[in-house]
């Protein structure tokens, strides 16, 4: 837990990530950079989608539209953090030589998305009426 509370502290002062191991390759911390800001645009979309589901479905039942909406925000929050999280994850690991970590995230924001597009593949079926 309390490598944890270090990375969150470093969410907000990434400048004392210099501190540990020595400075990388910069084309990896640059690679690793342009990993976040995907992980970003993931997380934007995510929202997005979670918007557009309630704005522009109003003929969809109020608890289809609710569920899949929040889905898609939640889904776009816990992307948005993850990508913070693990941005400073894999600076800390290349500054310590170590290997970069693994993460099941990607896997349960998979399952996440394909849940919502299931259920989005059942309401055109069905019909919004339903």
């Amino acid at each position: 837990m309390t490598d944890f509370m270090r990375n969150v502290r470093l969410w907000f002062a990434p400048q004392d990530v210099r501190q540990e191991g020595d400075t990388p390759d910069y084309r990896f911390s640059l690679a690793n950079e342009r990993t976040f800001l995907a992980w970003l645009r993931t997380a934007l979309a995510l929202v997005g989608g979670g918007f557009a589901v309630d704005q522009f479905l109003p003929d969809l039942r109020w608890g289809w539209r609710v569920g899949l909406a929040l889905a898609l925000l939640a889904a776009g929050v816990l992307c948005a953090l993850r990508a913070v999280n693990h941005w400073v994850r894999c600076e800390r690991a290349m500054r310590r030589g170590e290997d970069l970590p693994v993460s099941r995230f990607p896997v349960l924001l998979s399952l996440a998305v394909a849940v919502v597009a299931v259920a989005m593949v059942v309401v055109v079926l069905v019909g919004w009426d339903g």
